[in-house]
């Protein structure tokens, strides 16, 4: 499963998650840096990306649309990239498990 993560989230978490997440990535490390929601979704879809992000907007785009792409949503406000990074690696199992055993759209992170 490879990430892209939103903008909310900093690009130097992008190393730290290569070994759990390969191939991931971040939104201004491809040029989509300050592009519409919209762009991010279908490049995500286009690309085989789970997004990964705090707000909700790409969660209210899959109510309306459906899935792809799948959604890791960062429920916890503004948190360091350490925690973020902490986050990711410790529940990788039950994200793998929500968003390809269980098929769920969307896996809230609180």
């Amino acid at each position: 499963m490879k990430l892209l993560l939103d903008e909310n989230l900093s690009r130097r978490i992008v190393p730290f998650i290569q070994d759990s997440y390969p191939g991931s990535t971040q939104v201004a490390l491809i040029g989509l840096e300050h592009v519409n929601d919209s762009v991010i979704r279908q490049y995500a879809i286009d690309n085989d990306y789970v997004i990964a992000t705090q707000d909700a907007d790409f969660y209210e785009m899959d109510l309306i649309h459906g899935q792809p792409p799948k959604i890791i949503w960062l429920k916890m406000g503004n948190h360091s990239k350490t925690t973020t990074i902490k986050i990711l690696l410790e529940n990788q199992q039950a994200i793998e498990k929500a968003l390809i055993s269980d098929n769920k759209s969307c896996i809230e992170l609180v």
